[in-house]
């Protein structure tokens, strides 16, 4: 039987071991046509010459000799001389394991259920390996001719025999198989559930405030995953007695096939099971955001498990099942690890490759993030060589990704010079930029250590030293300077959009509402204001004082002159004529202010609150001391009414209904 010239490549990291011989492995064949060429092969045995029965000799007799036999050949093949006569035992030993092979076949035993006839299958099987590889260093024509096709026919058959069941522990695995006892539904819906809580869990890696819900479910349902490959113990002992026969047949290539093919079909079932798919470049760049963000969120919660679960898992198993054979456990768990990182790594790539735009820092963040993790997790559980490499491209993709965070996050910079309307904000109200601006801080600040990183990563690659602008310090990070960079720039904004108003005390109303909520905003966040500093603050509280004594300046200052005492006296008394004209200054400006500032919007509770107390403070003591000695100058009764508007009690009522954003408050008082 010749090999399949469609079957997959050997490695050449595992070079057979025996040579001269056919191989009868032809791909992915089916137990019943590997069986049907067992059956195939003993008929043409049966065919040949009848050979000498020893049944005189008990088995270990058998192998004794046949062992003496294996010295001799060896030493006659190292001095280049005939091979030894071939005695009968060898035949004795073919036939042995033709008949281990049938019974094993035939469902008459089973190759791993039985640890006395296995060991003697394997002992033979090993012995007819080792008479099969030297006798294919002595020439073809030699006498030895028959007893060498002989073996290797046996050989062969013992081969096809093992691999196939090792090919049936590997499908074994009970999370591939998610337990054949349920039904299909029961599965897809189990499947379902399982991926929800993995995807859950991961959501909150390495946190400890987990949903409570979640918490009761894992108890009682331990995650499969976490015990991923769930191969019994028994079924691993049976896999590592099949494997370490095959190398030691020199069927190492063909073993190593079987379980690298099985593995990978394995894993992948796994990672689908977690809602991942192989995404092609194109496909990611043809993707909508929100059905990007999505795939992103499951990558993250894939690699989190690949690194902390489904890698330890695999090579504990590589390492059970080839026991005794560290390099091909290693390179075998190496190929597939490799494989798999580079898939996820080429998702970041892509990623990295979309048109960027602001919303799509924080994904790109976590991803930074998740690959940043990586990388301890793959130096402390990886053999060196296979580290090495995918260190290097889990780095590679790290840069891309921090250098498209740095770009998105100074592209913020665009959006605030680009927004230049020419229409001020209704009321003197918080202008939308300043909400934009102020809430993308604080959400991207809650990924300040990141941040601090892709910035000081993305200085030392330019080789910039940095340096202070005004008003910060020389110790300021990358990303500080840049975090106050834009501070400034809305400031400035800012400033630009009050002087559309042409209202000097709204303008400073504007200045206030909008100054009140970057305060408010950055004292919200431990981290903006840790990264601001206090000193920032306190400049930040001195100007909306500023901006508050302005507007008492500009709206306040001229109706505090109509109350003023001075020059209401003429030669010694009281003018009428100027004290009806003050009181009716003060109406008009009032009732101006009030209809005016009652529409304007103060949406702070607490700055709203220190308006009308300090206007308050200023009003009411000189408007009562102002009507309290002039009231009795005017005439009782209709005059006094016409001139006299408003009671004290009044004017502390009306300031109370100021920056409500309500231009019937005058109304509904009258």
């Amino acid at each position: 039987m010749e090999r399949n010239a469609s079957a997959p490549e050997k490695s050449a990291s595992f070079p057979r071991q025996h040579s001269g011989k056919k191989n009868i492995f032809s791909g992915p064949a089916t137990p019943k046509q590997r069986y049907e060429t067992i059956d195939e092969v003993e008929t043409e045995d049966k065919e040949g010459p009848e050979e000498t029965n020893s049944s005189d000799m008990s088995h270990d007799q058998v192998l004794e000799e046949v062992d003496r036999f294996l010295v001799a050949l060896s030493e006659s093949a190292n001095e280049k001389g005939d091979p030894p006569e071939v005695p009968v035992s060898v035949e004795t030993l073919s036939k042995t394991v033709d008949s281990m092979i049938k019974q094993y076949g035939k469902g008459l035993a089973r190759f791993g259920e039985n640890d006395t006839e296995d060991s003697s299958f394997v002992e033979a099987v090993i012995r007819i390996s080792k008479i099969s590889i030297t006798l294919g260093d002595f020439p073809s024509n030699s006498s030895t001719a028959p007893t060498l096709n002989r073996t290797s026919s046996a050989l062969q058959r013992a081969m096809a025999l093992l691999d196939e069941e090792f090919r049936s522990l590997l499908l074994q695995d009970q999370y591939q198989k998610n337990n054949n006892t349920r039904s299909d539904s029961n599965i897809h819906s189990s499947e379902q559930s399982l991926s929800h809580k993995i995807t859950a869990k991961l959501s909150s890696f390495n946190t400890n405030n987990y949903d409570s819900e979640l918490k009761q479910s894992e108890q009682h349902e331990p995650d499969q995953l976490e015990e991923f490959p769930s191969f019994s113990p028994e079924s691993v002992a049976t896999m590592n007695k099949v494997a370490t026969t095959m190398i030691a047949a020199g069927y190492e290539n063909e073993c190593c096939m079987v379980y690298s093919i099985s593995r990978r079909n394995a894993f992948k079932s796994a990672l689908n099971d977690l809602g991942y798919d192989n995404i092609s470049i194109d496909d990611v760049q043809r993707m909508q955001w929100d059905a990007l963000e999505g795939e992103i969120a499951t990558w993250i919660s894939v690699v989190k498990m690949c690194s902390s679960v489904l890698f330890s898992g695999e090579r504990n198993l590589c390492e059970a099942v080839f026991a005794g054979h560290q390099s091909i456990s290693n390179y075998l768990f190496c190929n597939l690890a490799r494989a798999v990182a580079i898939q996820l790594l080429n998702f970041a790539n892509a990623v990295v490759l979309t048109k960027r735009s602001a919303e799509k820092l924080f994904k790109i963040l976590d991803m930074y993030e998740c690959l940043r993790d990586l990388v301890p997790a793959i130096k402390n559980s990886y053999p060196e060589e296979v580290a090495k490499d995918l260190i290097s491209e889990a780095e590679a993709a790290k840069s891309q990704l921090a250098e498209a965070a740095v770009s998105i996050f100074c592209d913020l910079e665009n959006s605030i010079k680009s927004d230049n309307g020419r229409t001020p904000v209704p009321s003197g109200a918080v202008h939308p930029l300043t909400r934009y601006v102020m809430n993308y801080l604080k959400y991207a600040c809650e990924y300040k250590d990141s941040l601090e990183q892709v910035f000081q990563q993305n200085q030392d690659a330019q080789g910039s030293s940095g340096g202070a602008t005004p008003g910060t310090t020389p110790s300021w990070s990358p990303f500080q300077l840049q975090l106050i960079t834009v501070m400034d720039m809305l400031d400035a904004n800012l400033d630009m959009k009050s002087k559309l108003y042409r209202d000097s005390s709204l303008r400073y109303i504007f200045l206030m509402n909008n100054g009140r909520y970057i305060m408010q905003k950055v004292k919200g966040s431990s981290e903006i204001h840790q990264l601001m500093g206090d000193t920032w603050c306190r400049k930040r509280s001195t100007d909306l004082r500023g901006y508050h004594k302005n507007y008492q300046r500009d709206t306040w200052s001229k109706v505090l002159q109509c109350l003023n005492h001075e020059g209401l006296q003429v030669n010694g008394k009281v003018s009428k004529p100027v004290l009806k004209e003050r009181f009716k200054s003060f109406n008009m400006m009032f009732d101006e202010i009030h209809k005016t500032q009652s529409t304007w919007v103060v949406s702070d509770e607490q700055l709203q609150s220190e308006l009308r107390v300090s206007v308050s403070a200023v009003m009411i003591p000189a408007y009562r001391s102002f009507w309290g000695r002039f009231k009795q100058y005017l005439d009782s009764g209709r005059q006094s009414e016409k001139y006299i508007k408003y009671q004290p009690e009044d004017i502390e009522n009306l300031i109370d209904e100021l920056f409500d954003g309500n231009p019937n408050s005058m109304m509904r008082r009258r």
